[in-house]
Protein backbone atom coordinates (compact mmCIF):
# COMPACT_ATOMS: atom_id res chain seq x y z
CA UNK A 1 0.00 0.00 0.00
CA UNK A 2 2.86 2.44 0.96
CA UNK A 3 4.86 1.95 -2.55
CA UNK A 4 1.54 2.27 -4.17
CA UNK A 5 1.19 5.73 -2.61
CA UNK A 6 4.40 6.62 -3.40
CA UNK A 7 4.13 5.62 -6.81
CA UNK A 8 1.13 7.68 -7.50
CA UNK A 9 3.17 10.56 -5.76
CA UNK A 10 6.03 10.04 -8.11
CA UNK A 11 4.12 9.83 -10.94
CA UNK A 12 2.70 13.52 -10.38
CA UNK A 13 6.40 14.63 -10.95
CA UNK A 14 6.12 13.98 -15.01
CA UNK A 15 4.27 17.28 -15.16
CA UNK A 16 6.69 18.25 -12.29
CA UNK A 17 10.04 18.02 -14.36
CA UNK A 18 8.32 18.84 -17.72
CA UNK A 19 7.59 22.38 -16.29
CA UNK A 20 11.11 22.61 -15.18
CA UNK A 21 11.91 21.73 -18.79
CA UNK A 22 9.70 24.85 -20.05
CA UNK A 23 10.78 27.60 -17.35
CA UNK A 24 14.79 26.52 -18.52
CA UNK A 25 13.82 26.68 -21.68
CA UNK A 26 12.11 29.89 -21.55
CA UNK A 27 15.66 31.32 -19.75
CA UNK A 28 17.74 29.87 -22.32
CA UNK A 29 15.84 31.61 -25.35
CA UNK A 30 16.37 35.24 -23.20
CA UNK A 31 19.88 34.64 -22.68
CA UNK A 32 20.62 33.30 -25.83
CA UNK A 33 19.05 36.53 -27.22
CA UNK A 34 20.78 38.77 -24.83
CA UNK A 35 24.16 37.66 -25.76
CA UNK A 36 23.34 38.44 -29.46
CA UNK A 37 22.49 41.94 -28.51
CA UNK A 38 25.61 41.82 -26.47
CA UNK A 39 28.07 41.37 -29.24
CA UNK A 40 26.59 43.47 -31.63
CA UNK A 41 26.55 46.42 -29.31
CA UNK A 42 30.08 45.23 -27.82
CA UNK A 43 31.40 45.54 -31.74
CA UNK A 44 30.70 48.37 -32.53
CA UNK A 45 32.06 49.89 -29.07
CA UNK A 46 35.57 47.82 -29.26
CA UNK A 47 35.96 46.42 -33.13
CA UNK A 48 37.07 43.13 -34.13
CA UNK A 49 40.58 43.83 -32.52
CA UNK A 50 39.27 44.54 -29.23
CA UNK A 51 36.52 41.31 -29.33
CA UNK A 52 39.80 39.31 -30.40
CA UNK A 53 42.05 40.34 -27.07
CA UNK A 54 38.15 39.47 -25.14
CA UNK A 55 38.15 36.09 -26.78
CA UNK A 56 41.59 35.39 -26.09
CA UNK A 57 41.05 35.06 -22.42
CA UNK A 58 37.67 33.50 -22.86
CA UNK A 59 39.10 29.59 -23.28
CA UNK A 60 41.26 29.84 -20.15
CA UNK A 61 38.09 31.10 -18.05
CA UNK A 62 35.89 28.78 -19.43
CA UNK A 63 38.47 25.43 -18.73
CA UNK A 64 38.76 27.06 -15.16
CA UNK A 65 35.35 26.46 -14.40
CA UNK A 66 35.30 23.32 -16.12
CA UNK A 67 38.14 21.88 -13.99
CA UNK A 68 36.81 23.42 -11.09
CA UNK A 69 32.87 23.11 -11.31
CA UNK A 70 31.34 21.36 -14.26
CA UNK A 71 29.47 18.43 -13.32
CA UNK A 72 29.06 19.25 -9.74
CA UNK A 73 25.34 20.93 -9.90
CA UNK A 74 24.57 17.59 -11.63
CA UNK A 75 26.36 15.50 -8.97
CA UNK A 76 24.47 17.28 -6.11
CA UNK A 77 20.95 17.78 -7.55
CA UNK A 78 21.63 13.78 -7.74
CA UNK A 79 22.17 12.95 -4.32
CA UNK A 80 19.76 15.73 -2.70
CA UNK A 81 16.90 14.11 -4.71
CA UNK A 82 17.99 11.16 -3.39
CA UNK A 83 17.79 12.15 0.08
CA UNK A 84 14.75 14.21 -0.22
CA UNK A 85 13.13 10.82 -1.84
CA UNK A 86 13.97 8.56 1.13
CA UNK A 87 12.89 11.95 3.85
CA UNK A 88 16.52 12.79 5.06
CA UNK A 89 16.12 15.97 4.70
CA UNK A 90 19.14 16.53 7.41
CA UNK A 91 21.35 14.48 4.84
CA UNK A 92 20.38 16.68 1.70
CA UNK A 93 21.30 20.30 3.71
CA UNK A 94 24.25 18.62 4.75
CA UNK A 95 25.20 17.43 1.30
CA UNK A 96 24.41 21.44 0.41
CA UNK A 97 26.90 22.28 3.16
CA UNK A 98 29.43 19.98 2.30
CA UNK A 99 29.47 20.76 -1.38
CA UNK A 100 29.18 24.83 -0.36
CA UNK A 101 32.55 24.56 1.55
CA UNK A 102 34.30 22.39 -1.52
CA UNK A 103 33.15 24.90 -4.14
CA UNK A 104 34.08 27.32 -1.76
CA UNK A 105 38.23 26.07 -1.77
CA UNK A 106 37.97 25.09 -5.54
CA UNK A 107 36.90 28.26 -6.85
CA UNK A 108 39.38 29.99 -4.66
CA UNK A 109 42.19 28.03 -5.72
CA UNK A 110 41.23 27.90 -9.41
CA UNK A 111 40.73 32.21 -9.43
CA UNK A 112 43.84 32.48 -7.63
CA UNK A 113 45.26 30.71 -10.37
CA UNK A 114 44.23 32.44 -13.17
CA UNK A 115 44.92 35.85 -11.57
CA UNK A 116 48.66 34.25 -10.92
CA UNK A 117 49.43 32.47 -13.91
CA UNK A 118 48.01 35.09 -16.15
CA UNK A 119 51.42 36.63 -16.86
CA UNK A 120 52.78 33.33 -17.34
CA UNK A 121 50.69 32.05 -19.70
CA UNK A 122 51.14 35.75 -22.06
CA UNK A 123 55.38 34.58 -21.40
CA UNK A 124 55.07 31.24 -22.72
CA UNK A 125 53.33 31.20 -25.45
CA UNK A 126 49.96 30.14 -24.93
CA UNK A 127 48.31 33.73 -25.23
CA UNK A 128 50.07 35.44 -28.30
CA UNK A 129 48.66 38.58 -27.63
CA UNK A 130 50.27 40.35 -24.88
CA UNK A 131 47.58 42.62 -24.50
CA UNK A 132 44.88 40.48 -23.29
CA UNK A 133 46.42 39.80 -20.25
CA UNK A 134 43.96 42.43 -18.44
CA UNK A 135 41.34 40.72 -19.81
CA UNK A 136 42.84 37.21 -18.35
CA UNK A 137 43.09 38.97 -14.91
CA UNK A 138 39.95 40.52 -14.95
CA UNK A 139 38.12 36.97 -15.97
CA UNK A 140 39.96 35.55 -12.87
CA UNK A 141 37.18 36.81 -10.20
CA UNK A 142 34.05 35.01 -12.05
CA UNK A 143 36.11 31.86 -11.90
CA UNK A 144 35.46 31.67 -8.31
CA UNK A 145 31.94 33.04 -7.91
CA UNK A 146 30.34 31.14 -10.80
CA UNK A 147 32.33 27.80 -9.01
CA UNK A 148 30.53 28.44 -5.66
CA UNK A 149 26.99 28.98 -7.31
CA UNK A 150 27.07 26.01 -8.70
CA UNK A 151 26.45 24.32 -5.49
CA UNK A 152 23.20 26.47 -4.88
CA UNK A 153 22.05 25.69 -8.30
CA UNK A 154 22.64 21.67 -7.71
CA UNK A 155 21.26 21.94 -4.19
CA UNK A 156 17.91 23.64 -5.75
CA UNK A 157 17.39 21.50 -8.73
CA UNK A 158 17.79 18.61 -6.31
CA UNK A 159 13.97 19.96 -5.04
CA UNK A 160 13.28 20.25 -8.59
CA UNK A 161 12.82 23.76 -8.48
CA UNK A 162 14.22 25.10 -11.94
CA UNK A 163 12.86 28.49 -11.18
CA UNK A 164 16.35 29.89 -9.23
CA UNK A 165 18.64 28.51 -12.24
CA UNK A 166 16.28 30.40 -14.72
CA UNK A 167 16.28 33.59 -12.80
CA UNK A 168 19.85 33.61 -11.94
CA UNK A 169 20.98 32.72 -15.69
CA UNK A 170 18.88 35.53 -17.18
CA UNK A 171 20.08 38.00 -14.19
CA UNK A 172 23.58 36.81 -14.83
CA UNK A 173 23.53 37.34 -18.26
CA UNK A 174 21.79 41.36 -17.97
CA UNK A 175 24.45 42.13 -14.95
CA UNK A 176 27.15 40.60 -17.85
CA UNK A 177 26.21 42.45 -20.81
CA UNK A 178 25.62 45.71 -18.94
CA UNK A 179 28.90 45.73 -17.21
CA UNK A 180 30.79 44.62 -20.43
CA UNK A 181 29.40 47.47 -22.38
CA UNK A 182 29.82 50.02 -19.48
CA UNK A 183 33.53 49.09 -18.49
CA UNK A 184 34.38 48.34 -22.15
CA UNK A 185 33.19 52.23 -22.49
CA UNK A 186 34.60 53.59 -19.58
CA UNK A 187 38.46 52.21 -19.97
CA UNK A 188 38.47 52.81 -24.07
CA UNK A 189 40.06 56.06 -23.54
CA UNK A 190 42.95 54.00 -21.78
CA UNK A 191 43.59 52.26 -24.65
CA UNK A 192 41.88 49.00 -26.37
CA UNK A 193 43.61 46.68 -24.17
CA UNK A 194 42.08 47.97 -21.18
CA UNK A 195 38.28 48.08 -22.71
CA UNK A 196 38.96 44.52 -23.69
CA UNK A 197 39.90 43.69 -19.84
CA UNK A 198 36.66 46.08 -18.84
CA UNK A 199 34.55 44.14 -21.19
CA UNK A 200 35.72 40.67 -19.17
CA UNK A 201 34.95 42.04 -15.67
CA UNK A 202 31.02 41.60 -17.26
CA UNK A 203 31.44 37.90 -15.94
CA UNK A 204 32.21 38.20 -12.77
CA UNK A 205 29.76 40.98 -11.86
CA UNK A 206 26.98 38.75 -13.65
CA UNK A 207 28.25 35.70 -11.39
CA UNK A 208 27.98 37.78 -8.22
CA UNK A 209 24.54 38.80 -9.31
CA UNK A 210 23.76 35.04 -9.94
CA UNK A 211 24.60 34.77 -6.69
CA UNK A 212 22.90 36.83 -5.19
CA UNK A 213 19.66 35.66 -6.68
CA UNK A 214 20.24 32.03 -5.91
CA UNK A 215 20.98 32.90 -2.30
CA UNK A 216 18.08 34.39 -1.94
CA UNK A 217 15.99 31.17 -3.19
CA UNK A 218 17.76 29.44 -0.62
CA UNK A 219 16.67 31.38 1.92
CA UNK A 220 13.25 30.79 1.00
CA UNK A 221 13.52 26.62 0.92
CA UNK A 222 15.21 27.13 3.93
CA UNK A 223 11.89 28.01 5.18
CA UNK A 224 10.13 24.92 3.87
CA UNK A 225 12.84 22.71 5.21
CA UNK A 226 11.82 24.00 9.02
CA UNK A 227 8.62 22.14 8.07
CA UNK A 228 9.73 19.05 6.09
CA UNK A 229 12.56 18.46 9.28
CA UNK A 230 9.40 17.65 11.48
CA UNK A 231 8.97 14.63 9.39
CA UNK A 232 13.01 13.63 9.12
CA UNK A 233 13.23 9.71 8.34
CA UNK A 234 15.05 8.41 11.60
CA UNK A 235 16.81 5.70 10.19
CA UNK A 236 18.61 7.80 7.62
CA UNK A 237 22.64 7.13 7.83
CA UNK A 238 24.99 10.23 8.92
CA UNK A 239 27.26 10.63 6.40
CA UNK A 240 30.77 11.87 7.10
CA UNK A 241 32.03 15.48 4.62
CA UNK A 242 35.10 12.70 3.37
CA UNK A 243 32.12 10.64 2.19
CA UNK A 244 30.60 13.19 0.61
CA UNK A 245 33.00 14.33 -0.94
CA UNK A 246 34.29 11.39 -2.42
CA UNK A 247 30.52 10.29 -3.77
CA UNK A 248 30.33 14.15 -5.29
CA UNK A 249 33.82 13.78 -7.16
CA UNK A 250 32.51 9.72 -8.28
CA UNK A 251 29.50 11.75 -10.00
CA UNK A 252 30.84 15.20 -11.29
CA UNK A 253 34.10 13.98 -12.82
CA UNK A 254 32.66 11.74 -15.68
CA UNK A 255 29.89 14.71 -16.09
CA UNK A 256 33.11 17.31 -15.74
CA UNK A 257 35.11 15.06 -18.63
CA UNK A 258 32.15 15.07 -20.86
CA UNK A 259 32.35 18.92 -20.90
CA UNK A 260 35.83 19.05 -21.75
CA UNK A 261 35.18 17.02 -24.31
CA UNK A 262 33.28 19.36 -26.56
CA UNK A 263 36.37 21.73 -27.04
CA UNK A 264 38.98 18.74 -27.18
CA UNK A 265 36.99 17.36 -30.12
CA UNK A 266 36.23 21.12 -31.36
CA UNK A 267 40.34 21.30 -31.12
CA UNK A 268 40.82 18.32 -33.15
CA UNK A 269 37.79 19.78 -35.75
CA UNK A 270 40.29 22.59 -35.88
CA UNK A 271 43.47 20.56 -36.82
CA UNK A 272 41.88 17.84 -39.25
CA UNK A 273 38.87 19.74 -41.07
CA UNK A 274 40.86 22.66 -42.81
CA UNK A 275 44.19 20.45 -43.32
CA UNK A 276 41.79 17.70 -45.05
CA UNK A 277 39.49 20.24 -47.46
CA UNK A 278 42.77 21.23 -48.83
CA UNK A 279 44.14 17.23 -49.56
CA UNK A 280 40.41 17.51 -51.37
CA UNK A 281 41.87 20.20 -53.58
CA UNK A 282 40.67 23.20 -52.13
CA UNK A 283 43.09 26.57 -51.44
CA UNK A 284 43.69 27.87 -47.47
CA UNK A 285 40.91 30.70 -48.15
CA UNK A 286 38.29 28.33 -49.26
CA UNK A 287 39.08 25.91 -46.72
CA UNK A 288 38.98 28.53 -43.69
CA UNK A 289 35.79 29.73 -45.53
CA UNK A 290 33.96 26.37 -45.66
CA UNK A 291 35.27 25.51 -41.83
CA UNK A 292 33.61 28.54 -41.06
CA UNK A 293 29.98 27.47 -42.57
CA UNK A 294 30.22 24.53 -40.15
CA UNK A 295 31.38 25.52 -37.00
CA UNK A 296 29.72 28.96 -37.37
CA UNK A 297 26.85 28.73 -38.58
CA UNK A 298 25.34 25.17 -39.24
CA UNK A 299 26.74 23.87 -35.51
CA UNK A 300 25.15 27.23 -33.64
CA UNK A 301 21.64 26.44 -35.64
CA UNK A 302 22.02 22.89 -33.94
CA UNK A 303 22.59 24.10 -30.70
CA UNK A 304 19.48 26.63 -30.69
CA UNK A 305 17.13 23.84 -31.37
CA UNK A 306 17.99 21.62 -29.18
CA UNK A 307 17.71 23.86 -26.27
CA UNK A 308 14.51 22.21 -24.94
CA UNK A 309 16.06 18.92 -24.97
CA UNK A 310 19.16 20.52 -22.90
CA UNK A 311 16.80 21.34 -20.60
CA UNK A 312 15.11 18.40 -20.37
CA UNK A 313 18.16 16.69 -19.33
CA UNK A 314 19.04 19.02 -16.72
CA UNK A 315 14.96 18.71 -15.38
CA UNK A 316 14.99 14.79 -15.70
CA UNK A 317 18.19 14.00 -13.68
CA UNK A 318 17.09 14.86 -10.08
CA UNK A 319 12.92 12.75 -11.10
CA UNK A 320 15.20 9.93 -12.18
CA UNK A 321 17.14 10.33 -9.11
CA UNK A 322 14.13 10.02 -7.29
CA UNK A 323 12.52 7.39 -8.65
CA UNK A 324 15.84 5.47 -8.31
CA UNK A 325 15.85 6.00 -4.70
CA UNK A 326 12.24 5.03 -3.75
CA UNK A 327 13.18 1.56 -6.16
CA UNK A 328 10.32 2.67 -8.42
CA UNK A 329 11.56 1.05 -11.87
CA UNK A 330 8.29 1.37 -13.49
CA UNK A 331 7.93 4.53 -12.53
CA UNK A 332 11.73 5.15 -14.12
CA UNK A 333 10.64 3.90 -16.83
CA UNK A 334 7.49 6.40 -17.65
CA UNK A 335 9.92 9.16 -17.27
CA UNK A 336 12.17 8.14 -19.94
CA UNK A 337 9.24 6.95 -22.25
CA UNK A 338 7.60 10.77 -21.73
CA UNK A 339 10.77 12.28 -22.10
CA UNK A 340 11.90 10.50 -25.37
CA UNK A 341 8.39 10.73 -27.11
CA UNK A 342 8.84 14.61 -26.24
CA UNK A 343 12.65 14.53 -27.05
CA UNK A 344 10.96 13.24 -31.10
CA UNK A 345 7.65 15.48 -31.07
CA UNK A 346 10.12 18.48 -30.94
CA UNK A 347 13.45 17.61 -32.73
CA UNK A 348 11.58 15.70 -36.07
CA UNK A 349 10.02 19.22 -37.09
CA UNK A 350 13.21 20.93 -36.39
CA UNK A 351 15.03 18.55 -38.15
CA UNK A 352 13.07 18.49 -41.58
CA UNK A 353 12.29 22.13 -41.27
CA UNK A 354 16.26 23.38 -41.39
CA UNK A 355 16.83 20.06 -44.05
CA UNK A 356 14.20 22.21 -46.77
CA UNK A 357 14.81 25.87 -45.33
CA UNK A 358 18.72 25.20 -45.34
CA UNK A 359 19.23 27.14 -48.42
CA UNK A 360 17.01 30.05 -47.56
CA UNK A 361 18.76 30.09 -43.86
CA UNK A 362 22.26 30.35 -45.66
CA UNK A 363 21.11 33.05 -48.05
CA UNK A 364 18.59 35.39 -45.97
CA UNK A 365 20.57 35.09 -42.48
CA UNK A 366 24.17 34.24 -43.16
CA UNK A 367 24.52 35.93 -46.16
CA UNK A 368 26.38 32.57 -47.36
CA UNK A 369 24.88 30.50 -50.23
CA UNK A 370 27.70 27.87 -49.86
CA UNK A 371 26.93 27.02 -45.99
CA UNK A 372 23.82 25.70 -47.49
CA UNK A 373 25.09 22.15 -48.21
CA UNK A 374 26.70 22.37 -44.50
CA UNK A 375 23.59 22.95 -43.19
CA UNK A 376 21.12 20.52 -44.73
CA UNK A 377 23.54 18.17 -43.37
CA UNK A 378 23.31 19.11 -39.87
CA UNK A 379 19.93 19.36 -39.54
CA UNK A 380 19.43 15.48 -38.66
CA UNK A 381 22.00 15.97 -36.21
CA UNK A 382 19.26 17.84 -33.71
CA UNK A 383 17.25 14.62 -33.71
CA UNK A 384 20.35 12.74 -32.84
CA UNK A 385 22.04 15.00 -30.43
CA UNK A 386 18.76 15.54 -28.83
CA UNK A 387 18.63 11.64 -28.16
CA UNK A 388 22.12 12.09 -27.08
CA UNK A 389 21.67 14.75 -24.63
CA UNK A 390 18.30 13.50 -22.97
CA UNK A 391 19.64 10.21 -22.74
CA UNK A 392 22.68 11.22 -20.95
CA UNK A 393 20.30 12.73 -18.40
CA UNK A 394 18.83 9.68 -17.35
CA UNK A 395 21.80 7.95 -17.16
CA UNK A 396 22.96 10.60 -15.33
CA UNK A 397 20.18 10.75 -12.87
CA UNK A 398 20.24 6.64 -12.38
CA UNK A 399 23.95 7.63 -11.21
CA UNK A 400 25.80 6.28 -14.09
CA UNK A 401 27.07 9.13 -14.91
CA UNK A 402 30.58 7.30 -16.53
CA UNK A 403 29.07 5.55 -19.30
CA UNK A 404 28.03 9.23 -21.18
CA UNK A 405 31.13 10.07 -21.30
CA UNK A 406 32.77 6.90 -22.50
CA UNK A 407 30.12 6.98 -25.52
CA UNK A 408 31.11 10.19 -26.44
CA UNK A 409 34.73 9.13 -26.20
CA UNK A 410 33.73 6.14 -28.73
CA UNK A 411 31.85 8.33 -31.00
CA UNK A 412 34.77 10.82 -30.51
CA UNK A 413 37.06 8.45 -32.61
CA UNK A 414 34.69 7.25 -35.12
CA UNK A 415 34.41 11.12 -35.67
CA UNK A 416 37.82 11.68 -36.41
CA UNK A 417 38.44 9.01 -38.68
CA UNK A 418 35.18 10.17 -41.12
CA UNK A 419 36.75 13.51 -40.79
CA UNK A 420 39.76 12.45 -42.47
CA UNK A 421 38.40 10.64 -44.81
CA UNK A 422 34.96 12.00 -45.81
CA UNK A 423 36.28 15.41 -45.71
CA UNK A 424 39.31 15.00 -48.34
CA UNK A 425 36.13 13.73 -50.88
CA UNK A 426 35.86 16.48 -53.02
CA UNK A 427 32.54 15.65 -54.18
CA UNK A 428 31.51 16.12 -50.10
CA UNK A 429 34.26 18.31 -48.71
CA UNK A 430 32.62 20.24 -46.07
CA UNK A 431 29.47 18.23 -46.32
CA UNK A 432 31.97 15.09 -45.36
CA UNK A 433 32.59 16.72 -42.18
CA UNK A 434 29.13 17.65 -41.61
CA UNK A 435 28.58 13.81 -41.85
CA UNK A 436 31.07 12.84 -39.95
CA UNK A 437 30.10 15.02 -37.22
CA UNK A 438 26.07 13.61 -37.92
CA UNK A 439 27.79 10.24 -37.24
CA UNK A 440 29.23 11.00 -33.94
CA UNK A 441 25.73 12.06 -32.22
CA UNK A 442 24.15 9.14 -33.94
CA UNK A 443 26.76 7.02 -32.39
CA UNK A 444 26.88 8.40 -29.05
CA UNK A 445 23.20 8.53 -29.02
CA UNK A 446 22.91 4.94 -30.07
CA UNK A 447 25.08 3.73 -27.30
CA UNK A 448 23.26 5.67 -24.84
CA UNK A 449 20.24 4.22 -25.35
CA UNK A 450 21.55 0.84 -25.17
CA UNK A 451 22.38 1.80 -21.87
CA UNK A 452 19.22 3.27 -21.22
CA UNK A 453 17.85 -0.11 -21.71
CA UNK A 454 19.77 -2.07 -19.94
CA UNK A 455 19.13 0.04 -16.88
CA UNK A 456 15.75 0.78 -16.89
CA UNK A 457 14.20 -1.85 -19.38
CA UNK A 458 12.89 0.64 -21.56
CA UNK A 459 13.72 0.29 -25.47
CA UNK A 460 12.71 3.72 -27.90
CA UNK A 461 10.58 1.68 -30.30
CA UNK A 462 9.08 1.88 -33.72
CA UNK A 463 5.60 2.63 -32.25
CA UNK A 464 7.05 5.85 -30.65
CA UNK A 465 9.20 7.02 -33.31
CA UNK A 466 6.77 6.41 -36.48
CA UNK A 467 4.08 8.99 -35.62
CA UNK A 468 6.36 12.47 -35.48
CA UNK A 469 7.70 10.78 -38.20
CA UNK A 470 5.08 10.59 -40.43
CA UNK A 471 3.97 14.09 -39.12
CA UNK A 472 7.63 15.71 -40.19
CA UNK A 473 7.15 14.17 -43.47
CA UNK A 474 3.55 16.07 -44.18
CA UNK A 475 5.25 19.24 -42.73
CA UNK A 476 8.22 18.81 -45.04
CA UNK A 477 6.01 18.53 -48.18
CA UNK A 478 4.05 21.17 -47.45
CA UNK A 479 7.47 23.29 -47.49
CA UNK A 480 8.47 21.91 -50.31
CA UNK A 481 5.46 23.39 -51.78
CA UNK A 482 5.38 26.68 -49.65
CA UNK A 483 9.17 27.66 -50.68
CA UNK A 484 8.19 26.97 -54.33
CA UNK A 485 5.06 28.91 -54.07
CA UNK A 486 7.56 31.93 -52.63
CA UNK A 487 10.23 31.65 -54.88
CA UNK A 488 10.37 35.47 -55.25
CA UNK A 489 9.36 36.98 -51.64
CA UNK A 490 13.28 36.69 -50.83
CA UNK A 491 13.79 36.24 -46.76
CA UNK A 492 9.69 36.60 -46.21
CA UNK A 493 9.49 33.22 -47.53
CA UNK A 494 11.02 31.62 -44.68
CA UNK A 495 8.35 33.12 -42.18
CA UNK A 496 5.63 32.40 -44.38
CA UNK A 497 7.18 28.58 -44.42
CA UNK A 498 6.83 28.69 -40.65
CA UNK A 499 3.87 30.16 -40.58
CA UNK A 500 2.77 27.02 -43.09
CA UNK A 501 4.83 24.36 -41.42
CA UNK A 502 4.17 24.88 -37.47
CA UNK A 503 0.04 24.49 -37.57
CA UNK A 504 0.53 21.31 -40.15
CA UNK A 505 2.91 19.64 -37.86
CA UNK A 506 0.69 20.23 -35.46
CA UNK A 507 -2.53 19.33 -36.62
CA UNK A 508 -1.08 16.10 -38.47
CA UNK A 509 0.33 15.48 -35.28
CA UNK A 510 -3.19 15.64 -32.92
CA UNK A 511 -5.28 14.03 -35.93
CA UNK A 512 -3.28 10.45 -36.46
CA UNK A 513 -3.14 10.15 -32.02
CA UNK A 514 0.87 11.10 -31.86
CA UNK A 515 -0.60 14.16 -29.08
CA UNK A 516 -3.81 13.28 -26.80
CA UNK A 517 -5.82 15.25 -24.98
CA UNK A 518 -4.03 14.01 -22.01
CA UNK A 519 -0.90 15.38 -23.01
CA UNK A 520 -2.11 18.65 -23.59
CA UNK A 521 -3.69 18.67 -20.14
CA UNK A 522 -0.33 17.72 -18.43
CA UNK A 523 1.50 20.19 -20.34
CA UNK A 524 2.34 22.93 -17.79
CA UNK A 525 1.67 26.24 -18.48
CA UNK A 526 0.83 26.24 -22.36
CA UNK A 527 -1.16 23.21 -22.49
CA UNK A 528 -4.66 23.93 -21.57
CA UNK A 529 -4.69 27.04 -24.11
CA UNK A 530 -3.43 24.78 -26.47
CA UNK A 531 -6.14 22.01 -26.15
CA UNK A 532 -8.70 25.08 -25.97
CA UNK A 533 -7.74 26.26 -29.59
CA UNK A 534 -7.24 22.37 -30.57
CA UNK A 535 -10.91 22.01 -29.76
CA UNK A 536 -11.91 24.73 -31.30
CA UNK A 537 -10.93 23.82 -34.83
CA UNK A 538 -12.18 20.44 -34.39
CA UNK A 539 -9.15 18.39 -32.97
CA UNK A 540 -10.60 16.69 -30.40
CA UNK A 541 -14.50 16.61 -29.89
Amino acid sequence: MENSNELEKTSKNDNKFLKGTLILTISSIVVKVIGSLNWIILSRVIGGEGIGLYQMGFPIYLMAITVSSAGIPVAISIITAEKIAMKDFAGAKRIFNVSLRFLFCTGLVFSSGLYVGAEWLIDNGFIRDPRAYYSIVALAPAVFFVTFLASFRGYLQGWQIMTPTAVSEIVEQLLRVVTMIFFAKLFLPKGLAAAAGGASMGAGVGAFGALLVLMWFYHRLKQKLKTNLAEQNPLAVHEDAWTIVKRLLKLALPVSMSSLMLPIVANFDLLIVPQRLEAAGFSIRQSTEFFGYLTGMAVPLVNLATIFTAALAISLVPAISEAKALGLLENIKNKVRLALRVTLIITFPCFVGLFFLAEKVAAFIYNAPGAAGAIQMMSAGILLLGIHQVSTGVLQGIGKTTIPVMNMIIAAFFKIGLNWTLTAIPNLGIKGSALATVTDFALAALLNLFFVYKYTGYCLNFKVIIKPLLAAVIMGLMLHFTLAFAEGLGAWSILLSMAVAVPTYALTLISIGGITEEDLNNLPFIGSKILMIAKKVGCFK
